[in-house]
């Protein structure tokens, strides 16, 4: 979570999903199939000309609804950041028997762990957020705050998840690492 997002995110309350990009049917369809490659295979197979193959159109036909690969990483990156935001704003309002930032970790993970080349899409490098709908990512970060109720604990919190994933992701622990320990260890630290 950016230092001006955890600012932001202090707006307590959570608020409505931002409605994302509009799309033409054509440039939907490509961001659907855009994700299943991407999904499949990571970010690095996917090109204009093989999003044309997949949807059985000439790439020059793609520029009439994306302008060129980066806005349609950018169309990506805002529904993996909806998809996110949703499972953490639900596992937030319904935390079952654990804390709410035990919750919010478990579906963390859990999204990040199921959709690894997307998350990592969405998450390393710059991002350009000029390209992003208006507050998707505020609001895919505002659990943080939610569960914390400051915006730096927020901060550290998105940091820890953040790193805690990508190195199991990239099978970076020790072997024997008890991940669950960890991540139920931060839980309570940050629960506190």
């Amino acid at each position: 979570m950016p230092a001006d997002q955890a600012s932001q995110a202090s707006a307590a309350p959570p608020v409505a999903v931002p409605p994302r990009r509009a799309r033409t049917t054509r440039g939907a369809a490509a961001v659907e199939a855009a994700w299943q490659i991407v999904e499949n295979e990571g970010a690095d197979a996917l090109t204009m000309r093989r999003l044309a193959e997949e949807l059985g159109i000439k790439a020059p036909s793609l520029y009439k609804h994306f302008p060129d690969k980066a806005a349609l990483e950018a169309a990506l990156i805002e529904d993996a950041l909806l998809e996110m935001g949703a499972a953490l704003h639900a596992a937030v309002a319904r935390p079952g028997r654990r804390s709410p930032v035990a919750a919010l970790l478990a579906a963390y993970r859990r999204q990040a762990l199921q959709h690894p080349h997307l998350y990592r899409l969405a998450t390393a490098g710059p991002l350009a957020r000029e390209a992003l709908a208006d507050g998707v990512e505020d609001w895919a970060g505002q659990p943080f705050y939610l569960v914390t109720g400051d915006p730096y604990a927020a901060q550290a919190l998105f940091a820890f998840a953040h790193g805690m994933v990508i190195l199991e992701i990239d099978n970076r622990f020790p072997p024997g690492s008890d991940l669950d320990r960890t991540w139920r260890a931060a839980a309570v630290s940050f629960a506190h």
